[in-house]
């Protein structure tokens, strides 16, 4: 327990130490994939100051968007913009929700931060309805400038990006699309956040097709909840 508490603290630090700016922007393209369903409700972990709630309620997405942050500014901030908000780390909390609550779930940019995202996804399952939509992207450790890094013998921690240094896990495009497969979720694709631009098109020519991987700066996930876990 003791060393539970100590990693909580530490992550919390972290987050508070964060800029402003990386708790900004909207994902857009995850809400404009969302079927247009005013009853719908939402929930989002990780939801930074709320932006994205916002919008899908201002498009007609939902009736009702509830969030998990961590950070106690940007929940503040989040709390004026969408219709519940939790406060703390998720892997610790105590959902207060009924099963079977959600028709969307979203995990921006969240699940690298955890120690243990397989086990959140598997805790989340049961507050999913049959058939709801997930959306969810983590950076790729994979890609070709994280690979040169490596064959210089180097692992170089930043403030933002692939190598955030708050981020505790790591994920290929094939290995984030497992995680969901064995977490209870049928994964429907997996593409980078923006589609490749044409000196990228180019070199997979080049390559027959082959190393796609190596140019998703992010990975985009699009699945259902399975029928069990």
């Amino acid at each position: 327990m003791k060393d539970q508490l100590s990693s909580e603290t530490v992550n919390v630090a972290a987050y508070d130490a964060k800029p402003d700016v990386y708790f900004e922007g909207a994902r857009k393209d995850f809400v404009e994939d969302m079927p247009d369903n005013p009853e719908a409700n939402i929930l989002e972990i990780g939801c930074s100051n709320g932006n994205t709630g916002a919008l899908a309620l201002s498009m007609g997405k939902c009736g009702r968007y509830t969030c998990v942050e961590m950070n106690e500014v940007a929940a503040a901030r989040a709390k004026e913009k969408v219709c519940e908000v939790l406060v703390g780390d998720v892997e610790h909390l105590e959902f207060p929700w009924e099963e079977q609550t959600f028709d969307v779930l979203i995990l921006s940019e969240v699940l690298e931060h955890l120690v243990d995202p397989w086990r959140l996804l598997q805790k989340l399952h049961k507050y999913l309805k049959p058939g709801a939509l997930v959306f969810a992207s983590s950076p790729n450790v994979s890609h070709y400038k994280i690979i040169l890094m490596l064959l210089k013998g180097r692992w170089d921690l930043t403030d933002v990006g692939v190598m955030d240094r708050t981020h505790l896990r790591w994920f290929t495009p094939d290995s984030f699309k497992e995680m969901f497969s064995t977490s209870g979720y049928d994964v429907i694709s997996v593409k980078p956040i923006s589609p490749f631009r044409m000196h990228v098109k180019l070199k997979l020519l080049l390559l027959f097709g082959r190393g796609r991987h190596l140019f998703y700066r992010q990975i985009c996930l699009k699945a259902i909840k399975a029928e069990s876990p």
